[in-house]
């Protein structure tokens, strides 16, 4: 994706996740549990300002988050951070030097795409916690979502900070996973210390495979299916001892 499309995109879900929460910041969030839309909204509010103060710091924030943000009324801490996130991507290329966890891509680009994908995300979590309707994620970037989140969120994970994955992979017997969707799809190997990815479905039929639309795939691989929503499409196939190391890596990679 072109980063004036990241942009374009998070523009969109900023201004829905924002409408969304002001209309009960009260509301349980069944996919965070212990949140409220008020700590959802503060949560996003609070990256935007890390990720903000960390490219004009050029390093991350020492102390995290600031005693002051815990009592900021969501909503205003909300549009000011994100207007100040907006104003430094402004000011900068995506491919202007900045830290990132990431230790393949340390540019501006990264949080371009992390933040649209962030709230993307997180515009679901506020629409399923006060009952709307789910808005329509566009293909392209749900695609891309799935896509940073293998790569970027696990198979990074895995090669970056292993120990919080051994008790996991340790005991795989060496599985392959497919997940397929419009006009893309994954290749997942895992075993003890691995999970890696490749484009495409792989030589051979898969122990598991996940398939369906973009959306309700990124869906899928986020854990934001909704409490007793239907499953948008997404079928799986495989034993259920598979499927669950799969899920148990990804809950891993995106803690």
């Amino acid at each position: 994706m072109e980063f004036s499309r990241f942009l374009a995109c998070l523009d969109a879900d900023a201004a829905r996740l924002r409408a969304v929460a002001a209309s009960d910041l009260a509301a349980a969030v069944p996919t965070c549990p212990g949140w409220t839309v008020a700590d959802l909204t503060r949560h996003v509010g609070q990256v935007y300002l890390h990720k903000t103060l960390g490219m004009r710091q050029g390093a991350e924030p020492a102390e995290w988050p600031p005693k002051e943000l815990a009592d900021a009324e969501p909503l205003d801490l909300f549009d000011r951070t994100y207007a100040d996130l907006l104003a430094e991507f402004a000011a900068r290329r995506p491919e202007d030097a900045t830290g990132t966890w990431y230790g393949p891509d340390q540019t501006v680009g990264f949080w371009i795409r992390r933040m649209a994908q962030e709230t993307v995300v997180h515009r679901i979590d506020a629409e399923l916690a006060t009952g709307q309707a789910v808005a329509p994620v566009p293909a392209d970037l749900a695609v891309d979502g799935i896509d940073e989140l293998l790569r970027v969120f696990v198979a990074f994970g895995v090669t970056a900070w292993g120990e919080y994955f051994a008790d996991t992979l340790a005991a795989s017997p060496g599985r392959t996973f497919a997940l397929r969707t419009d006009g893309a799809a994954w290749h997942v190997r895992t075993g003890p210390g691995t999970f890696a990815v490749q484009d495409g479905d792989g030589d051979a039929p898969a122990d598991v495979t996940v398939s369906g639309p973009p959306a309700a795939l990124l869906r899928w691989v986020w854990n934001r299916d909704g409490a007793g929503e239907p499953d948008g499409g997404v079928r799986v196939d495989g034993p259920a001892d598979a499927v669950a190391e799969l899920r148990r890596c990804i809950v891993i990679g995106t803690q």
